[in-house]
């Protein structure tokens, strides 16, 4: 979450995530209570009268994707799980974000409003990902399908051992997170049929993520790291 004032007005920056966090059986009470917290300081926020808001919920990040591209520049295969399409976003870079932000303080249309957003162009699954990875690498692609059976399988004895040896609390829960993040949307959910749309997910800004691919196989993630965070 980040916040931006100006004046009497305030912006909010919060994941798009949480907006469907109970359609997965498998979300972790960890995230519940984060998004809980963040819709109640939405709903606080928007009943303070004597201060303009938008409240800005990006898809995802580019760096969040970054995460295998030194894998599979070293050879490895790109890994996703299930076949690759349990999940599409359109991901929007830090400038762009920071951009559309500024444009939240100065824009009249995008006051007192809850703002999703992503970046340009169409919404990729993990698959289409990997795809543009190789691409710009100039090799044949090598994909390692997990089954999304196998992380439920690793979660449900982590739960199990959790019990016995509490210590492993931490590696239980980091599963549960992980495995929402790897079939979960991150593209809007529409009301009216139940299912994630890239229709509805506004784009904006200019840079995309082959951009950012082919910059971090020049440069490195340097800056971008996820640390803790990071999966692969």
């Amino acid at each position: 979450m980040s916040l931006c004032f100006s004046l009497n007005s305030f912006t909010l920056q919060t994941p798009k995530s949480h907006q469907s966090y109970n359609k997965s059986q498998f979300t972790s009470q960890f995230i519940k209570q984060i998004q809980r917290a963040k819709l109640k300081f939405e709903a606080e926020l928007m009943e303070e009268a004597e201060i303009t808001y938008s409240i800005v919920r990006p898809t995802a990040f580019f760096k969040s994707l970054g995460g295998q591209v030194e894998l599979v520049k070293d050879g490895k295969p790109y890994v996703m799980f299930g076949d690759g399409k349990l999940c599409a976003c359109k991901p929007i870079s830090e400038q762009d974000l920071a951009s559309f932000i500024a444009d939240c303080v100065l824009s009249e249309d995008k006051i007192n409003q809850v703002l999703p957003i992503g970046g340009p162009g169409k919404a990729l699954t993990p698959l289409e990902q990997g795809e543009i990875l190789f691409k710009l690498l100039g090799k044949e692609p090598k994909f390692l399908k997990v089954p999304i059976g196998i992380m439920d399988f690793a979660i449900g004895v982590l739960d199990f051992l959790v019990k016995i040896f509490p210590s492993l609390e931490d590696a239980a829960e980091f599963g549960k997170i992980g495995r929402y993040y790897a079939a979960e949307s991150m593209l809007i959910l529409d009301p009216e049929t139940g299912e994630y749309s890239a229709e509805k997910t506004p784009s904006y800004g200019k840079d995309t993520l082959e951009e950012f691919f082919a910059r971090v196989l020049q440069e490195g993630m340097a800056g971008q790291e996820l640390g803790e965070q990071s999966i692969f």
